[in-house]
């Protein structure tokens, strides 16, 4: 079956789902957005903004690179062999690849889903050799620069038996104006494969923001996520997926999300527990500003004997008018699990602000560091020098803040 009977398979899937609402998060009314190809001719200009979510426009300590503006692709490359970085339409060039497409996410899920099935132009496709450890990022780069534009890129990554990745994706809008971003990710992690991932985001106030992601991971295989998100924005709503298929299997899901001026944000992460002696955590950091709204879900679900699954669900509020709910959900079909979950949040400790003060810092500074005390968490198994980068822009975050 090549890719237009594919299509033509799923198309009548997505139509029927135009109109179907995702379950969480502010429903947007597509109608008002545009799925066009976009004019956002390259990146000229956005030097600044993509640095800010760890993009190298040099590519040093990088094996590869894929830039895409709107709905464009304007650079991709791979650096080192056993590893293939490639616009998606190229990729399904080769109908093996098709084995991968649409196959974690249903293009019916909601009506997000089915707009970036039926206005989908291109997206990134990286795949590693069994085998071969890749051992610097590959970055991925997605700016939106078109006013009322839906950017919809429809990525796929998959990681061989035994081998290593870490991606690290940086989305960003360069204008104002109202527009919607609807990322598809689908990542495979084969037997004893290990894929590290990290969103950063930077977004706008006027921007809706959709991603939707699932990952399958196979036997001894280990799926790390990263996402990060700092900046003003309309609304997000987003509800990743691990599928943990494989036994022994591993994943570590991690959100540090700040709700700044109005911000609606719905936000996340879902482990299935689908093998014997898998494990996985959600750990989440939620700042409320403003008056800014946001919801942090996590959810597990222990479908197999000897598994153990953890949910950290922390906020902290900053701000009389902001709001943060945080929403954990265990549930297990065997008897032989072990889930757990813990969930606060509060303001800043008056007594620990007393005790900072009290040895000569002032009520800003002393803020700012229980501030980034609050946001430390590991960083887990990302290279020592992104590592110190991200570590860096939490620093940043801190000192910015207003009190």
């Amino acid at each position: 079956m090549n890719l237009e009977e594919t299509r033509k398979i799923l198309k009548p899937r997505a139509e029927d789902a135009l109109k179907k609402p995702a379950p969480y998060g502010l429903d947007l009314d597509l109608s008002v957005f545009k799925l066009e190809t976009g004019f956002g001719a390259g990146i000229e200009g956005s030097e600044r903004i993509l640095e800010s979510v760890g993009i190298d426009l040099m590519e040093r300590n990088r094996s590869g690179s894929y830039y895409q503006v709107d709905n464009r692709v304007v650079y991709s490359s791979a650096k080192r062999s056993g590893l293939t970085v490639k616009p998606l339409s190229e990729a399904l060039e080769d109908s093996e690849n098709l084995y991968y497409y649409w196959k974690a996410i249903p293009v019916d899920t909601d009506k997000y889903t089915a707009a970036a099935f039926l206005g989908e132009k291109e997206g990134y496709f990286i795949k590693v050799d069994e085998g071969v450890n890749v051992d610097t990022p590959v970055q991925a780069c997605l700016l939106l620069r078109t006013p009322g534009l839906i950017q919809a890129p429809h990525n796929i990554v998959i990681v061989g038996e035994n081998s290593k990745l870490h991606v690290i994706t940086g989305c960003a809008a360069m204008r104002e104006e109202a527009g919607l971003h609807i990322g598809i990710s689908e990542f495979y992690v084969k037997k004893g494969g290990t894929l590290t991932f990290t969103m950063i985001h930077s977004w706008g106030k006027a921007i809706h923001v959709r991603p939707r992601t699932v990952a399958h991971i196979e036997e001894g295989g280990v799926f790390i996520s990263h996402y990060i998100n700092t900046s003003p924005v309309s609304s997000l709503q987003t509800y990743p997926v691990a599928n943990l298929k494989g036994k022994e299997s591993r994943a570590h899901l991690l959100s540090i999300i700040m709700g700044r001026e109005s911000s609606q944000i719905d936000i996340g992460s879902v482990l299935e527990l689908s093998a014997p002696s898998s494990s996985g955590e959600i750990l989440s950091r939620t700042i409320g500003l403003d008056n800014s709204v946001t919801v942090a879900r996590a959810r597990i679900v222990g479908n197999a004997p000897g598994v153990k699954g953890h949910v950290e669900c922390k906020g902290l509020l900053l701000s009389n008018e902001s709001r943060i709910d945080a929403v954990p959900e265990l549930e297990a079909r065997m008897q032989d699990v072990q889930l757990t979950h813990e969930a606060a949040i509060g303001r800043i400790a008056e007594e620990e602000l007393i005790y900072l003060m009290a040895r000569g810092f002032s009520e800003e500074e002393a803020k700012s560091i229980i501030v980034r005390g609050f946001l430390s968490v590991e960083l887990t198994g990302l290279p020592e020098n992104l590592a110190k980068y991200l570590e860096n822009i939490l620093d940043s975050l801190a000192a910015l803040i207003k009190f």
